[in-house]
């Protein structure tokens, strides 16, 4: 089968959405099936680059690395035309989505998205408030109005895209990882490297937050609910992985709250690299309730880290309570459960072992046999049962 995944977003870029279609092109292709990545160029520069087709594009102030598509037809776009796939799979709703549809119409192929971003969490961040949840939640419906399936993660998009009217069939497909990566060992020579270069001491007990520094994430609240671990643990060190526009706050926090030394800022860290602070924190901590995927909990939760969060519907099967972890509504739980795992070695034990387990059932394979299974679906109805694609996708048609 012939592949295109198309997105405003890809490497050198490094997000969830980026993520999530590296592993579905890696497992796709260990298929033996052929894909092509269309994307926006992160440079402005259009070129090839293997299966990576990056457009002319130009930097827009909405939000850091957005951009957009120019023109809005060139010879890249002829070239993946010639090349005629099958099927069309999109993964952000802005330039890529217009061309995404241009080439779906052109060939009258099938057209499959995945929504990744609730924007309604980001109207502030993103539009200064200018454009509310409602004129949001009618944006998205006209934008993914005439595909032929989306995909959400978790319930928790699939209910809200629900709750915007959109009549596409929606499917829920947890997004995988390659769970090798994380479930390597850290040897003594890297963590000894790294707790030295961190100034980290052997008596200290690290939790760790991994992901980008962004207002949405939360951060601030695990800052301003950890004096009251302290007060018990005196030792507790929060590790900070990641960079992004709110590091600087966090910092300006952190001396407001005289919180030096018990908070360590790391800084970007190569993604081959990550597994290694999950490794070193003995718990994996999270207060964003802005989550489409969770691919930083399943990360945690594969390098048998537990897990202590906020609560947020996309958790809901991931993170299970007194299990792998702990999921708080009220704050001052934040406080008894890591204290509770800190000084019960026995329960961080059995809570790593279970979460391994279950970071098992999330895996890049079986993510991308999911997804496989809807392009089948697609490309058979479109080319050989003459069904009309949105009710042959629709479940409440397949089961008659």
């Amino acid at each position: 089968m012939k592949i295109l995944i198309t997105t405003d977003t890809y490497s050198p870029i490094i997000n969830g959405v980026v993520t999530s279609i590296k592993n579905l092109y890696k497992e796709l292709k260990a298929n033996g099936h052929e894909v092509k990545i269309m994307t926006l160029s992160h440079t402005g520069v259009e070129m090839v680059d293997g299966d990576v087709y990056y457009l002319k594009s130009i930097r827009i102030g909405v939000y850091p690395d957005a951009r957009v598509k120019v023109p809005l037809y060139n010879k890249l776009i002829k070239e993946v035309i010639k090349w005629g796939p099958d099927v069309i799979h999109s993964q952000t709703e802005f330039s890529m989505m217009i061309v995404s549809k241009h080439i779906s119409n052109k060939l009258k192929i099938p057209h499959m998205h995945t929504y990744h971003t609730l924007y309604e969490n980001y109207l502030d961040y993103l539009f200064g408030g200018i454009i509310n949840k409602n004129i949001s939640a009618k944006i998205t419906k006209r934008i993914l109005s005439n595909l032929n399936i989306v995909i959400a993660a978790t319930n928790k998009t699939k209910d809200t895209l629900l709750s915007y009217g959109i009549d596409r069939p929606i499917y829920v497909i947890p997004t995988g990882i390659e769970l090798s990566k994380f479930q390597r060992k850290l040897s003594a020579e890297d963590k000894q490297k790294i707790m030295s270069e961190l100034k980290i001491s052997p008596d200290d007990r690290i939790i760790g937050y991994v992901g980008r520094i962004a207002e949405e994430k939360n951060i601030s609240e695990i800052l301003m609910l950890l004096p009251d671990v302290i007060k018990k643990n005196k030792n507790v060190k929060l590790l900070i992985v990641g960079g992004g526009p709110y590091l600087d706050h966090l910092k300006d926090l952190v001396k407001t709250l005289h919180l030096e030394g018990n908070v360590i800022f790391t800084g970007m860290i190569s993604a081959d690299e990550v597994y290694k602070y999950y490794k070193i924190s003995e718990i994996f901590v999270n207060a964003s309730t802005s989550e489409t995927q969770g691919l930083t909990f399943i990360e945690a939760l594969s390098s048998g880290c537990p897990v202590v969060c906020k609560y947020d519907a996309c958790i809901d099967g991931v993170i299970v309570q007194g299990s792998n972890g702990y999921s708080y509504k009220e704050q001052d739980k934040f406080t008894s459960y890591i204290n509770e795992i800190l000084e019960n070695p026995s329960l961080r034990q059995r809570m790593s072992v279970q979460a391994v387990i279950k970071a098992n059932e999330y895996s890049s394979s079986i993510f991308a046999n999911k997804v496989l299974d809807k392009y089948s679906s697609m490309t058979y109805a479109n080319k050989e049962a003459n069904i009309p694609l949105v009710d042959y996708m629709n479940p409440k048609i397949q089961k008659r």
